[in-house]
């Protein structure tokens, strides 16, 4: 198990099964092969696939010098210890965070990871950080994205036109939100 800052709460989230936490450099080998490399993992997100050990060694740097400054998370899983995928959120506005993407590696899929990552991303904005509301979106294709949000409480909101920046494919983007209680 890696050794993971404890001083600070914005560094660590934690569930039954995982811990979201800062990404540390030596991390870049299991989130190549658990996520960063697959092309099924990137298909719903606006990142590109990374097919090279070196390319993967570039992008970690840059992640971790992105994390500095954004409420984003490698999610370990606790039995093993290894970097299975990231999520991360934004205050949008006042009192209202959004993800920013929740990605698992495609082996980890089916375990409640997913709803473990968005619940404890909810609870920490409206525990921690004071939120009213917590926004989340997936392309409307993305089922298990909308099962997932549906299943944890999430109401419909509305739907947006996007243009992929990848592929310059269009694309829907439906948003669902949760008021806090």
């Amino acid at each position: 198990m890696r050794n993971l800052r404890e001083n600070d709460m914005e560094e660590r989230i934690e569930t039954e099964d995982l811990i979201l936490s800062k990404g540390k450099y030596d991390d870049w080998k299991d989130i190549f092969e658990n996520l960063w490399r697959h092309e099924e993992s990137a298909k719903y997100m606006l990142w590109t696939t990374v097919k090279t050990e070196e390319k993967a060694k570039e992008k970690m740097r840059k992640v971790i010098e992105w994390q500095k400054n954004h409420l984003e998370y490698f999610i370990y899983e606790k039995k093993s210890g290894k970097a299975i995928g990231f999520a991360g959120i934004e205050e949008i506005e006042k009192g209202v965070y959004e993800d920013t993407g929740i990605a698992i590696g495609l082996k980890f899929i089916g375990q409640g990871y997913g709803k473990q990552v968005l619940m404890a991303l909810v609870n920490h904005c409206f525990q921690i950080k004071g939120a009213e509301k917590f926004v989340c979106s997936c392309r409307s294709e993305n089922t298990a994205s909308k099962r997932m949000q549906l299943s944890c409480g999430f109401l419909y909101s509305h739907s947006e036109k996007r243009i992929d920046k990848r592929n310059g494919m269009e694309y829907i983007l439906e948003f669902y939100q949760l008021l806090k209680k």
